[in-house]
């Protein structure tokens, strides 16, 4: 079974930019854009430069005291978010 990379540690530097360490040991700096461009439970984390600093780390994941979370696979591997993806049609969900 693959070992999961999941973030280890985060410290959050000018909004929306944060530094991540995977548990590779992987360190990388994050434009977050992307992953909280839309939707109003990350409206907080893009609009108030008191919000974004408290992102902790939970279970792996970047989380906000609001509820919003940043799946760590996006994150390590550049990916669309699963909620900004099209739903596939009916039909093809059936092929």
């Amino acid at each position: 079974m693959p070992h999961l990379i999941r973030v280890q540690s985060a410290e959050p530097l000018e909004t929306p930019r944060i530094r991540v360490v995977f548990t590779n040991g992987e360190q990388r700096e994050i434009d977050l854009t992307p992953y909280i461009a839309t939707g109003p439970i990350f409206e907080p984390v893009r609009t108030d430069p008191t919000f974004f600093p408290t992102v902790t780390v939970d279970g792996g994941t970047l989380t906000w005291p609001n509820g919003a979370d940043i799946d760590p696979d996006v994150l390590y591997h550049g990916g669309t978010p699963p909620w900004a993806q099209a739903a596939p049609h009916p039909e093809e969900a059936r092929s």
